[in-house]
């Protein structure tokens, strides 16, 4: 904290007022089911969001992070349509808060993120939150911590163009030290659940594949939902894919006929009920079951909903040859990023050095690895 605020007095010659954090998110099972009102068993990590701000007398914003050499600024009244790069996010907040506040404070900000960048663990959700956060505290706005998540989760559908459920901004406001939220995507109703792994830990293995959710396939496999939802319209009345049971799969076979739409839905209902079982799993503390539900999630994502891809493959074939290992599965919404494993702890330094031999040797790119500390939601240092 000492050298970011050192770097603050440089860029801005005082120093914050304030300074706020908001974590990261590892998904444990329910991937791609909460723009479809699943239910998801996402929790926060201590890997986050640093935000250092002092207020302005003027309505300007100033963007600074160590993380980018990209700096802006911009005038809260006059705001643009669309900005350049890292900034795009925090704007986009703003701008939905202005739609409700106009009288806005300007601000000196200094981020600065130990997420990796475009690995799955949500460190976009992580620097929306922080900023709604920080600007609802510096201004009074009296939004509660889900308001904050609802209002950053619109800020990256109609600002950004990413069209994500509300899962990462919810764990990354909502999150609880050594809890999993068990969250229905529809209602918003959740449940926090013990994460109490005894002698195992959540190891968290990073493909280091770089991609931009916009430019993937993840709007593709939402308009493929959208597209299983109006089929199902001509046979049943239902809001959300999730609505739908492994029963009522059987039944609504035969009025399918193009195949990745059904493969999608298909995922999308099994998952669901996976979930349900992980989080049973997770409050008995039966931990073969949670991984082998881990295992099934993974190789759903593969075959069926198709967001894998060699490097998440790879690690989740080679983290299922280690001993101490219950299951392992891609997190996140994929085509790159991380996967998560059980691992026994006395199986971590092999897990990590096997591995990692393996994947490079395979993919010819160094994996990192990281062991997932559960962790509280946005605050204010």
């Amino acid at each position: 904290m000492k050298e970011l605020e050192k770097e603050y007095i440089e860029i801005y010659g005082k120093k914050p007022s304030k300074i706020y954090f908001a974590p990261g998110r590892v998904n444990i099972i329910g991937e791609h089911i909460d723009y479809n009102g699943g239910l998801v068993l996402p929790c926060a990590l201590s890997c986050g969001t640093y935000m250092l701000v002092s207020e302005r007398e003027d309505d300007l914003v100033f963007f600074a992070s160590t993380n980018f050499e990209y700096k802006d600024f911009v005038e809260i009244k006059n705001l643009k349509d669309s900005y350049d790069d890292w900034i795009k996010y925090p704007v986009g907040v703003i701008k939905q808060i202005r739609t409700k506040h106009t009288n806005l404070k300007g601000m000196n900000i200094l981020y600065s993120g130990n997420i990796p960048n475009g690995a799955g663990l949500s460190s976009s959700a992580s620097l929306e939150v922080v900023t709604a956060y920080a600007i609802n505290d510096i201004n009074k706005c009296s939004y509660s911590k889900i308001d904050l998540a609802l209002l950053s989760q619109k800020a990256e559908n109609e600002n950004v163009g990413v069209n994500c459920g509300i899962m990462d901004q919810f764990a990354v406001a909502m999150g609880k030290q050594e809890k999993a939220l068990l969250l229905n995507c529809d209602t918003l109703d959740y449940k926090e659940i013990d994460a109490c792994l005894g002698d195992y830990k959540f190891v968290i293995s990073n493909t280091n594949k770089s991609r931009k959710l916009v430019d993937s396939k993840y709007n593709e496999r939402r308009a493929e939902c959208d597209e299983a939802l109006k089929i199902i319209s001509t046979k049943k009345k239902i809001s959300y894919l999730c609505e739908l049971s492994s029963e009522d799969l059987t039944e609504l076979k035969p009025i399918f006929t193009q195949e990745n739409i059904w493969k999608r839905l298909s995922h999308v209902v099994e998952e669901n009920e996976r979930v349900i079982s992980s989080s049973q799993a997770l409050t008995s503390e039966d931990l073969p079951k949670l991984g082998a539900l881990m295992n099934a999630s993974h190789d759903s994502l593969r075959d069926k909903y198709e967001v894998t891809g060699l490097e998440l493959d790879t690690l989740v074939e080679e983290a299922r040859k280690i001993q101490g290992v219950l299951g392992s599965r891609m997190t996140g919404a994929g085509f790159g990023g991380c996967t998560v494993s059980i691992v026994h702890k006395d199986n971590i330094e092999e897990f990590i050095e096997k591995v990692g031999e393996q994947y490079y040797k395979k993919t010819n790119i160094k994996a990192d690895f990281y062991i997932a500390e559960i962790s509280d939601g946005v605050k204010q240092l």
